[in-house]
């Protein structure tokens, strides 16, 4: 699996890279800071879904150190 698709890799307040919806086909990722995690499974094959500060919402594909 690829960074961001388990739950237990994400808290808030966490620095990540997302995919929004409408950047699925470009692959553009949107950096910022997690505010709550939307995704209740325990992982998702395209990313945990979470929203971020700012409000944009999208599926983690990068885990920012």
């Amino acid at each position: 699996m690829t960074a961001g698709t388990k739950r237990n890799e994400i808290a808030p307040g966490m620095t990540v890279g997302v995919v929004q919806k409408q950047d699925q086909r470009s692959g553009n990722v949107t950096e910022g800071v997690v505010k709550k995690i939307l995704t209740n499974a325990a992982s998702h094959p395209h990313g945990i879904k979470v929203m971020f500060e700012s409000g944009i919402v999208g599926r983690v594909k990068e885990i920012k150190k």
